[in-house]
């Protein structure tokens, strides 16, 4: 490809991502495009897919197999070192030609990652100008993309071993049986091997490990070693935004979201003694309280306990009685929201949730998910079930 033709190829993704003009223009076709490329279980850059989707499907897999005796999960939450700028263009291209990939396509994108020039401004200081032939440019659309495919073929070889990727969040869910963590082992060990192979570099010190047993008699585990340093085992881990407990129980998430949201009750306050119209105050509701209550709604609500339940109540009636006017329910919220989800991944065959969502014969129905224990019984898959039945 001459320079010319490849000055311009540059110019021409650069602007369009960094303008944000790649979303409006080419985000839908690229999703379109490589969305079959991709694995299953990456649920970053997706059409129909979410992080509620990747926290609700992690939340299966676990719950699913504790309702069986003797089990328990270990849970690896990875962090990378700076992982969009470790992508080897050279070995994106690679991968890409494997997916098949138009030639064309993978020159544009290698020819659009290699070359670039780039400076730091500090106030009224600049660097010098240094070319760049590694890694994706920050803030650029194309970057969680591109990160996606560059990480496809990172998956797990052994059914009790699930890896799920967000981008570059990736959890390695260990779903041990009768004490045996040899497949789990085998797995990280992998994990670590297909890093060191493809230019990512694992941050010990940050990745940690959480263990979901519930079993009366436990043994003390051995901890992991990743690159010589033992991960270090909590007991909570903010997993994509959602607190996720080593008991599975939402308070501590609950109450951060209500937190939150009485924070943001000063500035309705304030807007009532502004006399805002109540129209405008609903609509500043809805953007800045409502959405803290609701965030991943789906994916805790029905485990929560009534006492939270009436806890996230009590902000709704107090801005109720701020705004003099009512204001939907966070029950209501939550039916109509997990509907909705179910009936989207019950209508794409490729999201790794769709088979959970079968109908029975007479097809008026879906045939309902068995669960042994509440914590299953009250997650999002069995209860969107029947909540869709119940229509």
């Amino acid at each position: 490809m001459n320079c010319s033709v490849k000055r311009f190829g540059i110019l021409w993704l650069s602007f369009f991502s960094r303008a944000g003009l790649w979303s409006s223009i080419s985000s839908h076709h690229l999703k379109s495009f490589f969305s079959p490329l991709l694995d299953p279980l990456q649920f970053a850059y997706r059409a129909n897919r979410s992080v509620d989707d990747a926290i609700n499907l992690a939340l299966h897999f676990i719950l699913q197999h504790l309702d069986s005796p003797g089990t328990y999960a270990r849970i690896l939450f990875v962090d990378f070192s700076s992982a969009f700028n470790t992508i080897l263009p050279a070995l994106l291209q690679d991968k890409l030609s494997m997916l098949n990939v138009p030639n064309s396509t993978c020159r544009w994108i290698t020819d659009f990652l290699t070359d670039r020039r780039q400076c730091v401004r500090l106030g009224k200081n600049v660097s010098t100008i240094q070319t760049i032939s590694t890694g994706s440019p920050q803030g650029c659309v194309l970057s969680p993309l591109l990160f996606s495919l560059y990480t496809n073929c990172c998956t797990s070889s052994h059914d009790s071993v699930k890896l799920i990727k967000f981008a570059d969040d990736t959890t390695l869910i260990g779903l041990i049986s009768d004490g045996d963590e040899s497949a789990y082992r085998r797995e990280v060990e992998r994990l670590v091997y297909w890093c060191s192979s493809n230019n990512l570099e694992l941050n010990a010190q940050k990745t940690v490990e959480m263990i979901v047993d519930f079993r009366k008699v436990t043994a003390p585990s051995l901890p992991l070693v990743l690159t010589d340093t033992p991960v270090t085992t909590v007991d909570s881990f903010r997993f994509l935004g959602t607190t996720i407990t080593h008991d599975l129980r939402w308070e501590p998430s609950i109450s951060s979201l209500i937190k939150k949201a009485q924070q943001r009750m000063y500035f309705l306050r304030q807007l009532k003694k502004a006399k805002l119209p109540a129209q405008m105050m609903v609509q500043f509701y809805t953007a800045i309280i409502e959405s803290i209550l609701t965030s991943s709604i789906a994916v805790w609500y029905a485990g929560a306990t009534v006492r939270d339940k009436h806890r996230l109540q009590r902000i709704v009636r107090s801005a109720e009685k701020v705004i003099g006017c009512s204001l939907p329910s966070l029950q209501d919220l939550y039916v109509s929201r997990t509907r909705g989800r179910a009936g989207q991944i019950a209508a794409d065959p490729s999201h790794p949730g769709h088979r959970l969502f079968e109908p029975l014969p007479s097809g008026r129905r879906l045939r309902s998910i068995r669960t042994r224990t509440s914590r299953h019984k009250n997650s999002f898959f069995p209860s969107a079930v029947r909540l869709v039945n119940s229509l």
